[in-house]
C-alpha cells in the first residue's frame, strides 16, 4: 500500500479565490501518471475555437491541475486510483463541455482494461450533445485518433479499436445505465437532475461497476441551480462543501467549487461588476468580460427568472429565499433566526402556546404551526410539521425530491391516505393540550371541517378552536410575523421545511391591502407558513398563561 499522506480540504479558499490563487486542495499524487494524461489532454483539438487550436495552447493553468488530479490519483502499482470522487461546481461559460468531454477522451485513450465502459451520463438530450460533438470532432480534426476510435454516431459512442473500451454518451433514462459496469462515470450538469426522483436510484445503477473497478472513478460537473437546491444535488453539493471547509474528512473525495464567500454575498458585493471575475476563473477568455456585464444589466431590467439565472448561471449564486421579486419582508430575517430545539423543548419552557394550521388539496401540504412565548424571555419560538399525500409526488414531480429531503429532516410526514396525516397532526396538537399551556388553535375557516372531528377526537374542547379570516385580513399578522424576525424576537426551529415556504411566499397589493401568495403557481407551497400566521394572530392577543405558579408572601 502506498504511504502517501493527502488531505483533500481547502479550509481557507475563500482568501484564495478573492486573490485569484489556485483552489486545488493537493497536487496530483503520481506526478508521472498525471503527465503522461496532461500530454494528451493538451493535444486535443478544440474545433470550435477559431484556428482550431489545441487545449494546451488555450487553456488556463486551473483546468490542468484538475485533470491532473484526477489522472494523477491513479497508482499503477496497487491497479488502483486513490481519490475515487471529483467534484466541479463552475459557472456557464467556462468551457465545463469541452472539460466534460475531453477529460472522458482522454481517459478512454489511456485506459489499459479490455472492454471498459466509459459513460457520460446527461440530464438532457441536448446536453448529452454538447458532450459528445466536442469528442467526435476532435477524433475527426486528428488522423491519429481517427485511426485509433471508432465513431458511432447515431448511438452517440465512441469504441478503442485495440482495448474494445467504449465511451458512451447518454441522456438520463433508467433503462440506459441499467446493468451497466462503468470503470469511468461522468454526471454533467448535476444540478438538472435534482428534480429527478429517481436520480439517486439511477446513479447508484451507473455507478455500481465501480466496486469491481478500483481504477474508475466519478466526476460530478455542474453549474448552480436556478431555484433552491434540493435532492441529490444538494445532497452532493452540501457534502462538497464540507469537505472543502474541513468539516467533513474524505481524502477520496475532491471538490472544486468556483463560489463567492459567504460573507461577500451577504454584503452584496457579488453584484458589483468589478467583482465578477471571482467565481469565474476563466474570465477574459472564454468568459467574455464585456458580455457578462451585458448580460448583468439586461438580467436585472428583465423578469425575476432572468436575473435568477443570470446569478445561478454567471456568478454560481446559490438561490436563496433572499434573492425573489416582491418576496416576502420575513424571508430577508428568516435564516438568521434560526436556532435548533425541538417541540417538547418549546412546550417545556414556554409559559402559552398557540397553534394554527392551514391545508389544501390532495396535491397541497397539510401545515401545522406551534408557537410559544417563552417563559423567561417572552420571545416567541415557533416549531412546524407538514403533512402530504404520496399522490403529492406523483402530481408535482418537480417537488418530489424536495418532499423527499424534507421527509429525511422529519419536517414533513408523507402518508398513503387521507385520514393519518390528521390523525397524527390531532396528536401533536394533543400533546400542546395535555402540557396545559394551550391557548388556542387558529384554523382557515374554509378547512374547519374534518381538522375539527380530528381535533375534537382526541379530547381538544371546540372552544379552544378559532376561526381565523384569511386573506387580507392577515395582514395584520403578516406584518407582526416580520417584525418579530427583524427585532430578533421571533426565532424558528431551522427547518428546510420552512425557509422553503418562507422563500415561496411572494407579497400581493391591492389597493392599500397586503396578502401573501404562492412564487409559483402549483409547485411551491406556503401552507405551513399560513399556519403560522395563524398562531401569530392568537399570539397576538396576548394570552395569559393558564397555569399560573402562585407565590405566597406572609407579611
Amino acid at each position: 500500500m502506498t504511504d502517501l499522506n493527502w488531505n483533500t480540504s481547502c479550509p481557507d479558499w475563500g482568501e484564495k479565490i478573492v486573490k485569484g490563487e489556485s483552489l486545488m486542495p493537493c497536487k496530483a499524487l503520481f506526478p508521472d501518471e498525471a503527465e503522461m494524461a496532461l500530454d494528451v489532454f493538451k493535444s486535443l483539438i478544440v474545433t470550435d475555437v477559431i484556428g482550431q487550436p489545441t487545449m494546451g495552447e488555450i487553456t488556463r493553468p486551473w483546468v490542468f491541475e484538475f485533470v491532473a488530479s484526477i489522472f494523477g490519483a491513479y497508482s499503477e502499482d496497487e491497479s488502483r486510483r486513490l481519490i475515487r470522487e471529483f467534484f466541479l461546481l463552475i459557472p456557464k461559460k467556462n468551457s465545463k463541455s469541452t472539460l466534460a468531454a475531453f477529460i472522458m477522451l482522454t481517459a478512454l485513450i489511456m485506459n489499459d482494461r479490455n472492454s471498459a465502459e466509459l459513460i457520460i451520463l446527461a440530464p438532457t438530450k441536448e446536453i448529452a450533445d454538447n458532450s459528445f460533438n466536442p469528442i467526435r470532432d476532435a477524433i475527426k480534426a486528428d488522423d491519429e485518433l481517427s485511426a485509433l476510435l471508432n465513431i458511432s454516431e447515431h448511438i452517440k459512442t465512441i469504441t478503442h479499436r485495440s482495448t474494445n473500451a467504449t465511451l458512451k454518451v447518454v441522456a438520463a433514462e433508467s433503462n440506459t445505465v441499467g446493468g451497466k459496469k462503468a470503470s469511468w462515470i461522468l454526471i454533467d450538469e448535476l444540478h438538472l437532475f435534482q428534480k429527478n426522483a429517481g436520480a439517486a436510484s439511477m446513479f447508484r445503477e451507473a455507478t455500481g461497476g465501480l466496486a469491481s473497478r478500483p481504477e474508475g472513478c466519478i466526476i460530478y460537473l455542474t453549474t448552480q441551480a436556478n431555484e433552491q437546491p434540493c435532492g441529490v444535488f444538494k445532497q452532493k453539493l452540501d457534502y462538497a462543501r464540507d469537505v472543502r471547509d474541513g468539516i467533513k474528512e474524505n481524502n477520496k473525495f475532491l471538490p472544486l467549487i468556483y463560489e463567492f464567500p459567504k460573507q461577500m454575498i451577504e454584503d452584496g458585493e457579488h453584484l458589483k461588476k468589478e467583482n465578477f471575475h471571482i467565481p469565474n476563473p476563466n474570465y477574459g477568455t472564454s468568459v467574455d468580460p464585456v458580455q457578462l456585464e451585458d448580460d448583468f444589466e439586461q438580467s436585472r431590467d428583465g423578469e425575476e427568472t432572468d436575473f435568477r439565472d443570470f446569478l445561478a448561471k454567471r456568478l454560481n449564486v446559490e438561490i436563496g429565499i433572499n434573492l425573489r421579486a416582491n418576496r416576502w419582508a420575513g424571508a430577508e430575517y428568516w435564516l438568521q433566526q434560526s436556532k435548533s430545539f425541538t417541540l417538547s423543548k418549546l412546550i417545556e419552557q414556554s409559559d402559552v402556546i398557540t397553534a394554527g394550521i392551514d391545508g389544501g388539496g390532495l396535491d397541497d401540504l397539510l401545515g401545522f404551526a406551534v408557537l410559544g412565548r417563552h417563559a423567561k424571555s417572552r420571545k416567541w419560538w415557533l416549531w412546524n410539521h407538514a403533512w402530504c399525500l404520496r399522490i403529492a409526488l406523483e402530481r408535482r414531480k418537480e417537488n418530489a425530491p424536495k418532499y423527499l429531503d424534507f421527509e429525511k429532516e422529519g419536517s414533513l410526514t408523507i402518508v398513503d391516505t387521507v385520514g393519518p396525516d390528521i390523525d397524527q397532526l390531532a396528536q401533536f396538537a394533543k400533546q400542546v393540550f395535555d402540557s396545559g399551556k394551550l391557548d388556542k388553535i387558529g384554523l382557515d375557516p374554509l378547512g374547519l371541517g374534518g381538522l375539527l372531528d380530528g381535533l375534537l377526537a382526541v379530547g381538544i374542547p371546540q372552544e379552544q378552536m378559532i376561526a381565523v379570516a384569511q386573506g387580507y385580513k392577515l395582514a395584520g399578522y403578516i406584518q407582526t410575523t416580520e417584525r418579530k424576525l427583524a427585532e430578533g424576537n421571533l426565532y424558528h426551529a431551522g427547518q428546510d421545511l420552512m425557509t422553503w415556504c418562507a422563500g415561496n411566499a411572494r407579497v400581493v397589493m391591492k389597493g392599500n391591502g397586503m396578502m401573501i401568495s404562492k412564487q409559483e403557481s402549483g409547485t411551491a407551497k406556503i401552507d405551513p407558513l399560513i399556519a403560522t400566521f395563524n398562531s401569530v394572530a392568537l399570539m397576538s392577543l396576548n394570552p395569559e398563561p393558564i397555569n399560573k405558579d402562585y407565590e405566597i408572601h406572609f407579611i
